[in-house]
């Protein structure tokens, strides 16, 4: 039966078939699949996709560029729908509701990460949103390049009020990745602060950083972003080849954030932090190259670490965040069936700042 709303109200099914777009191997394009969610349990969300994001992360997944992909893989972890079901002990959702999903929908709930609300950390490994078979069963998981998902309701966030929920979708990943570090480093105000690389993650920091109260630089290989970057929120833009202008700030820094998504240099962004100062690197999973001269980061005591995604608490915070200090993604609406034209565009630096799939368009 249907609500007022319109929507299906608390009815179980045995299963939900689903439509979605998927690489059958590492060369292979996307291309349409059909196939069916598990059966919705008392504690799940299904959620009707209405947009889905385009990460960095997708195209490395889908193009098996960290050799662990499974087949058939359909990406997509910044999701954004509307609630048609919830199970009978569900309380945090009702039919109807805006609600989003991330990067993971489930973990063990029992190692000492997870007791402390670090899922992402989960010593058992987190049940990633697609390509997620990191359980004893070994079964995948799809994602969000899909018509509809079934989530656990302790893994699908609260969409504040009069968000938008195209450009709120890459939130769900970009928003979080960069800003747990900067929360478990509390970062904020008083703080002279690096963002290298202004892309999908880039140009979500920098207002991130600024609405912290953080003074931001931008460090870009692509002068025409400099505009764009003072836009965000960026106080100063350094052309990061310029080897001049990066000699003059060596020392200054308290902190800096590499959004970069791929292997790059990281020793000229190490010379520029202060005694004692950090880098968090939160694009590349891959090593560096070439790799870390020791002797800067030894000689002024400084530190370079790493930062993954972000807990679901985490997740809904900087959602909230974003929602009050009116920080959103730039992004550009496309269909799916222009999905692989725009895995090359992202591959080769043409977006500006983030794809987002209409779910709606499947079927037009």
């Amino acid at each position: 039966m249907c609500g007022e709303s319109g929507y299906v109200t608390r009815v179980m099914q045995t299963a939900t078939k689903t439509r979605g777009v998927a690489a059958q191997n590492a060369t292979s394009p996307l291309k349409p699949i059909e196939f069916e969610r598990r059966d919705p349990g008392q504690h799940d969300v299904v959620i009707d996709i209405m947009y889905c994001g385009v990460c960095h992360s997708d195209i490395h997944q889908a193009r098996d560029e960290w050799h662990n992909t499974v087949w058939p893989c359909v990406p997509g972890h910044e999701i954004v729908g509307r609630v048609i079901q919830v199970g009978e002990h569900v309380t945090k959702f009702n039919v109807g509701d805006l609600a989003g999903v991330g990067c993971m929908v489930d973990s063990c709930g029992a190692c000492d990460a997870c007791r402390v609300g670090d899922e992402n950390y989960c010593e058992n490994g987190f049940l990633a949103t697609y390509n997620g078979p990191m359980q004893p069963d070994g079964t995948n998981t799809y994602g969000g390049y899909s018509t509809n998902i079934v989530v656990s309701e302790d893994f699908v966030l609260r969409i504040p009020d009069g968000m938008d929920p195209k450009s709120t979708a890459p939130l769900l990943c970009s928003g979080v990745t960069t800003f747990s570090p900067m929360r478990h480093f509390k970062i904020g105000t008083g703080d002279k602060v690096g963002i290298v690389g202004i892309g999908g993650l880039g140009h979500v920091a920098i207002q991130i950083a600024k609405a912290r109260g953080a003074d931001v630089t931008a460090f870009t290989r692509t002068p025409d972003k400099k505009d764009d970057a003072l836009r965000f929120g960026a106080t100063a833009v350094v052309i990061s080849t310029d080897e001049a202008a990066m000699k003059k700030l060596e020392g200054t820094f308290d902190y800096i954030l590499s959004t970069i998504p791929e292997s790059h240099d990281a020793n000229p962004y190490i010379a520029l932090l202060k005694r004692d100062a950090r880098m968090t690197m939160v694009g590349a999973l891959e090593a560096l190259e070439p790799g870390i001269n020791n002797g800067p980061l030894a000689f002024k005591r400084r530190s370079i670490g790493g930062s993954l995604i972000g807990s679901i608490e985490e997740t809904q915070e900087i959602l909230d965040f974003c929602a009050e200090h009116g920080i959103k993604s730039e992004v550009e609406v496309i269909p799916i069936d222009h999905i692989n034209e725009a895995f090359d565009d992202v591959v080769a630096g043409k977006v500006r700042y983030r794809y987002v799939i209409d779910i709606a368009s499947f079927g037009k």
